[in-house]
């Protein structure tokens, strides 16, 4: 039964996204029953009769299917145009109905986004003012012309308000408002400030005691001396204080030696593959944040990407590498920014601070390649190795998941290759994921070895979720759309305490995979 449901999900199944955080104004299927809208009888909205194409092959639903981070010039215009969810009823209706429908969904205020129908045009909806109009006097349908002149201007109005608004809502990329210590936030508590104070005292030493920096790194950095301490947790800088401005100084020109040695070779017929690749991949990098799509900060990455890519000729340049500069980018501009990252304008930072956080991004993100390199060479053994490994600690750690995922065949490489390959960065906000790195900064193997425990906690996260499953579409789908994006601190915080028991509980897991 499982096999032929299986067969059946790839041979029939009609477009779905395969996103893991929500495309804002796309179309998505309802992650969790829990968070479908219900609505009264009288104010359900009516739905387009829509027929979709199905796929007749693996290949073809493959074509069909699209990602937050695979999106194409179409579906980049569903951003342009009006919000997918617009009510049909009558203006005087509205605002009750919209009431009702939040009463029932709490879930409609943690930023999980949910489509309804597609959007109706202007026309659609004054046509269905007008029909509720219409009066009936004696089996005769009068209108009342004074009446939907009203309420057309209403309805026109209102649908003018909707085009005119956010399409989709701002996620702040550091961590939730009250996370924050920047300008605007809350005032420290009094834990919060002996935390940054103990940071500053260790940084401003002569030698810092880096065992001692990773021991209060691993509950997560303040925002202040996040940028100084991943340098130093990644080896990018020395222990040393005297030293740092020289060796910084140093490393920063030599970076910038390779552009000048290299980067013109780009268009070469040896490299021009690789740097083509790169150029189709920067703009799917977090392409909902708007620090992203701009033309400077995609120069920044190309350069970045390639350069370490002819660096490495063992593994060149592999989808998903785009993915793990953004963190570092991030955490060096805030350095330069109070004011909400995710809309900064880079261009307006000197040139030299601009040509800093570059080179500082590339020196970081190529000491965290150096330990998971073999994720990247190829046939990608490290990623192989490591969902195996993920699939055995599973085993131990949960038999009910394990046995779910056979009952229904769920290859764990479905769905954990991607948790591997990116370092779950498709899975979390990216918010939340500087704050996981915080933590794999202050471990000794973090994102080699401790990630594997990351993971397996993720995944028993969603058990009862998975366990409610009972079909492979439906398995895999969960999978590959965890509702995460309301998830902050705290979140990632209870995930990395509960990775923490694993890795010690079952520390000799794995045998195959610590060596």
């Amino acid at each position: 039964m499982a096999t032929e449901n299986r067969i059946n999900f790839w041979r029939r199944n009609a477009k779905v996204p395969g996103s893991v955080q929500p495309v804002y104004g796309a179309q998505h299927p309802p992650l969790d029953p829990r968070l479908r809208r219900t609505y009264p009888k009288d104010t359900k909205p009516k739905f387009n009769n829509l027929k979709s194409k199905k796929a007749s092959s693996f290949h073809e639903f493959a074509r069909s299917t699209n990602d937050a981070w695979d999106i194409d010039d179409e579906e980049d215009q569903d951003f342009l145009g009006p919000p997918a969810q617009t009510s049909s009823l009558p203006s005087g209706l509205h605002s009750t109905s919209t009431q009702n429908q939040e009463q029932q969904n709490p879930a409609t205020d943690t930023g999980v986004s949910h489509t309804l129908a597609p959007a109706r045009t202007e026309a659609q909806s004054l046509q269905d003012v007008q029909e509720e109009e219409c009066e009936q006097v004696n089996g005769k349908v009068v209108k009342s012309s004074s009446d939907a002149h009203l309420n057309t201007s209403s309805v026109r109005s209102t649908l003018q308000k909707q085009q005119s608004l956010p399409v989709r809502p701002i996620i702040p990329l550091v961590a939730r408002i009250s996370d924050q210590n920047a300008s605007g936030a809350p005032p420290m508590t009094v834990r919060e400030k002996s935390r940054l104070d103990k940071f500053k005292q260790l940084l401003a030493s002569p030698n810092t005691d880096l065992e001692e920096l990773r021991k209060h790194s691993w509950s997560g950095m303040p925002r202040e001396v996040r940028p100084i301490t991943w340098r130093l947790l990644s080896g990018y800088l020395p222990a040393n204080k005297e030293r740092r401005e020289l060796v910084l100084n140093r490393k920063r020109e030599e970076y910038f030696g390779f552009i000048e040695q290299y980067y013109h070779s780009r268009t070469d017929e040896h490299y021009k593959d690789t740097y083509r690749q790169i150029h189709i991949d920067i703009p799917r990098t977090n392409p909902l944040i708007p620090l992203f799509q701009q033309p400077v900060v995609q120069e920044v990455f190309e350069r970045i990407l390639f350069i370490w890519a002819i660096r490495h000729p063992a593994s060149g340049y592999v989808q998903g590498i785009n993915d793990l500069v953004t963190p570092f980018f991030v955490v060096f501009l805030s350095e330069f920014v109070t004011e909400d990252v995710e809309n900064f304008d880079v261009a307006a930072l000197p040139l030299d601070t601009q040509r800093n956080i570059e080179a500082d991004s590339f020196w970081c993100m190529s000491k965290l390649l150096d330990g998971i390199q073999d994720n990247y060479t190829f046939a990608q053994p490290g990623i192989q190795n490591k969902v195996k490994a993920l699939e055995e600690l599973v085993s131990r750690i949960d038999e009910d998941i394990h046995n779910h995922f056979k009952k229904y065949e769920v290859e764990y490489l479905q769905f954990a290759f991607r948790w591997m390959n990116n370092l779950l960065m498709r899975e979390l906000p990216l918010r939340c994921t500087i704050r996981l790195w915080d933590t794999y900064q202050a471990e000794a193997e973090g994102f080699s070895h401790f990630h594997l425990y990351v993971c397996a906690a993720f995944l028993i996260e969603w058990r009862r979720e998975i366990l409610s499953m009972v079909d492979f579409q439906g398995l895999l789908m969960l999978l590959q759309n965890l509702p995460t994006i309301h998830w902050g601190n705290e979140e990632v915080g209870l995930l990395l305490a509960e990775a923490y028991r694993l890795k010690y509980m079952f520390a000799d897991a794995p045998s195959h995979y610590k060596r």
